[in-house]
């Protein structure tokens, strides 16, 4: 057994790290409920080209050679352990269809057939994971890098039958993943995050389209895959010029152009404006995001006060998600919030913290508030009545008059609905008012959301660029 360090380290967040690093099973297990593949087909690695390294080292030690396309990481690589003799593994970028790569594996057998999917999250096809259990020789590596946006923790898998990974396990070196990695990752795939980071994959899906499609009125584009485009300018130094005045880092190979794509339409108007393209002008995207983690709830909050959608929520509690959802629906705004909170105890914690999440989110997305409205509307539902009255004016105000009878609704609690209101007053900056009537308290609550949205809706509406105020601020 390794002894730890005499003292923690004198940072903030240290707790634990004066120990060395120990098996990192809890985070392949997670990694492989997300790959849809057997925990002892997973081995985490310190990022892809760590995975890659492995192969290399095996190559190396047994006498045998690595065949890999001519690129990095595989140049840097094959440099560092240069090898000879018979291929010991052969390394491809994802083939088509894993069918093309079970039949390769097999065309290459005894040797390791070690295939790169960094960038399959943001493609159609289908992982070569699939086909796994039928090739023993068969490795798959993922990453954690730009899907996840962790480029700079270094942490991704390789997905291998469980004897093939012991192979390569007796490559790595001890204590390979360090600590604090393993709990970044494990924060990055935590089960709340999932909903935001499929729609931040389309987002730059839908951005690589956009960019790629103006690129193409005036020179080659490749079609390309993840975060990237490839393109070919008839003055490559020229182009490249063009893109560093506008702050655009592309990098130049032979006589194509690897470009990247944000999931910021602005900055990708940067890299259009290089190319001497316009984009269509746009007031700035008035987006918002909260991450709260806390003891009781972990949560992922975004929003998108210039888009209908999409909408979704999972919290666990399934009125409150319907609420929630009127929210946005009423409000006019994309809402993407997902909760894992300690409903086993109760559903307070989940139904508050997520309110509080929503709050910062929008408070965010607000900004400066210019040009807003600012202010908001009465909504009756049946025997129901709801009066919200709100002044987005950065100075919290929370005031709920209404009462109900009903406990719950459903597994929603009732008594909470003044909580979840006092606290979006309080995150987002606002004086919120509501006083609600009537007979059924599920119509009651009901309308209390929806009028909330319908508020909110005339309040966040853009009507100018001035701050609404006569002191010319908020």
């Amino acid at each position: 057994m390794t002894l730890p360090a005499p003292y923690p380290p004198l940072i903030s967040g240290g707790e634990g790290l004066d120990r060395y690093p120990g098996d990192a099973s809890g985070l392949g297990a997670r990694m492989a409920a997300i790959y849809a593949v057997p925990a002892e087909q997973v081995l985490p690695v310190r990022g892809l080209t760590h995975g890659l390294e492995l192969a290399y080292r095996l190559a190396a030690r047994d006498g045998g050679s690595v065949e890999a396309p001519k690129a990095e990481p595989y140049d840097s690589l094959a440099a560092i352990y240069p090898t000879k003799g018979e291929p010991a593994a052969v390394v491809i970028r994802a083939l088509g269809s894993p069918e093309a790569v079970a039949e390769m594996a097999a065309r290459v057998a005894p040797a390791l057939l070690v295939v790169d999917e960094g960038l399959i999250e943001f493609s159609d096809s289908v992982s070569a994971v699939t086909v796994v259990a039928s090739q023993p020789n068969l490795v798959v590596l993922r990453s954690l890098s730009l899907a996840y946006g962790l480029a700079g923790a270094r942490v991704g898998a390789a997905v291998a039958q469980a004897e093939t990974l012991a192979r390569l396990a007796s490559a790595l070196e001890p204590y390979a993943l360090p600590e604090p990695l393993v709990r970044l990752a494990q924060q990055a795939l935590d089960p709340s995050r999932m909903i935001e980071t499929a729609e931040r994959i389309a987002s730059v899906r839908r951005e690589r389209e956009r960019i790629a499609r103006e690129l193409a009125r005036q020179m080659t584009v490749e079609a390309g895959v993840g975060p990237i485009i490839m393109a070919r300018p008839e003055d490559p130094a020229a182009a490249l010029a063009g893109l560093k005045a506008y702050g655009v880092e592309a990098d130049l190979s032979g006589d194509r152009l690897r470009l990247p794509i944000s999931i910021k339409p602005e900055i990708n108007d940067r890299l259009l404006a290089g190319f001497g393209l316009t984009p269509a002008k746009r007031r700035p995207a008035r987006v918002g995001q909260a991450v709260r983690d806390t003891k009781e709830t972990r949560i992922v909050c975004a929003v998108d006060l210039d888009a209908p959608g999409p909408v979704m929520i999972e919290t666990g509690v399934g009125f409150f998600d319907h609420m929630l959802e009127q929210i946005a629906a009423h409000g006019g705004f994309s809402l993407r919030l997902q909760c894992e909170g300690d409903l086993h105890t109760d559903p307070h914690h989940t139904i508050e913290d997520s309110a509080i999440a929503l709050g910062q989110a929008l408070k965010q997305a607000l900004g400066e508030r210019k040009g807003i409205a600012r202010y908001g509307f009465v909504l009756p539902m049946d025997e129901a009545n709801a009066t919200v009255s709100i002044d987005l004016s950065g100075r919290p105000y929370p005031l709920f008059e209404g009462t109900f009878e009903t406990p719950f609704i459903g597994d929603y609690r009732t008594d909470l609905t003044a909580h979840v209101f006092r606290s979006l007053a309080e995150a987002m900056g606002a004086a919120v008012h509501i006083k609600v009537t009537g007979q059924d308290d599920h119509h009651k609550t009901e309308a209390v959301y929806k009028a909330f949205g319908r508020a909110l809706r005339q309040a966040i509406r853009i009507e100018g660029d001035a701050v609404p105020s006569t002191k010319g601020v908020l």
